[in-house]
């Protein structure tokens, strides 16, 4: 009975057992990309030999003529995107350090709850709360500021609500990174005279400089997708941006208003901008890697 027990159990086998479930669910994974890749690329193939490369630098977005161009919705997704980049990361960088190093665990708990909080409200109550509270403010502040009259709708507000929306996540890894810088380093630091701001440029920033990217481009592939709450505070007209108070559209936003009645060249149309999008992500992710790995090796990491 024992010699049977010790086979039944055989670590070997157990071994072999989780090998084989952890590389079929990595493979599963690619599987699943793969497969979104190539049912994109199959329904978008009409519009790709329709339009060609044209699409991707053309403005033109007339429906009855059934002509199409992919520039305007390009254009005002990487313009939302970096609005909110420049909002978000400088204001999570701040919120981080300050809870990290200067606020009391009075001030650090419920600042910290908060932040777990807003990354938990879907996109949508964002979209909805700019749409009745935030572009009305907008249009006022905006108004009094520059006596510029405008609806409040349009690229600045979508990107403040995406800024919004991705500082929450950036916030709470930078967080987390600065509480994994050794004590013993800052404590070095300050023993040798450097101020708080020396500290944070030498030794938090660069110790973490892995995970503080990690963290913004995190926020970056967030931002570049995100949906619903665009779309109820961008303006959704097919236009090449004037300016960040102008109103437009993004491939998201795009993707939303006309994919429940897309027929014939049209619905392959959106499916070519879903292709494009993911392309988007996936050049985010790879230049992120490879941003990191350099990074990595400038430090003396392997």
């Amino acid at each position: 009975m024992a010699t049977v027990k010790k086979q039944f159990f055989n670590p070997n086998a157990l071994d072999r057992l989780f090998r084989i479930i952890c590389v079929s669910a990595a493979l599963l994974i690619c599987l699943i990309l793969a497969g979104i890749l190539v049912q994109l690329f199959y329904y978008a193939l009409p519009a790709v030999r329709e339009f060609g490369f044209n699409f991707l630098i053309s403005s033109n977005w007339d429906p009855v003529n059934d002509i199409y161009g992919a520039l305007p919705a390009i254009t005002g997704t990487l313009l939302t995107t970096a609005t909110a980049l420049v909002i978000a990361v400088p204001v999570s960088f701040i919120v981080a350090m300050y809870l990290v190093e200067n606020a009391s665990p009075y001030v650090s708990a419920p600042i910290g709850f908060a932040l777990d909080l807003l990354a938990a409200v879907p996109s949508i109550i964002y979209g909805m709360w700019g749409l009745f509270v935030f572009v009305p403010f907008m249009q006022k502040w905006i108004k009094n500021l520059t006596g510029i009259t405008c609806n409040g709708f349009g690229f600045l507000t979508g990107g403040i609500i995406l800024a919004l929306m991705i500082l929450p996540f950036i916030c709470a890894i930078m967080r987390d990174v600065f509480k994994m810088v050794p004590p013993v380093l800052k404590e070095a630091a300050f023993g040798a005279g450097a101020t708080h701001w020396e500290v944070t440029c030498d030794i938090n920033m660069k110790y973490g400089a892995g995970g503080l990217l990690g963290a913004i481009f995190l926020g970056l592939g967030r931002a570049v997708g995100e949906t619903m709450a665009v779309l109820f505070v961008i303006g959704n007209i097919q236009a090449m941006p004037q300016s960040l108070l102008s109103s437009g559209t993004t491939i998201a936003a795009t993707l939303a208003n006309n994919f429940s009645e897309a027929e014939g060249i049209l619905k392959s149309v959106l499916f070519e901008l879903g292709l494009i999008l993911l392309a988007i992500s996936l050049a985010i992710q790879i230049i992120a890697q490879l941003w990191l790995n350099r990074v990595r090796k400038r430090m003396g990491e392997k």
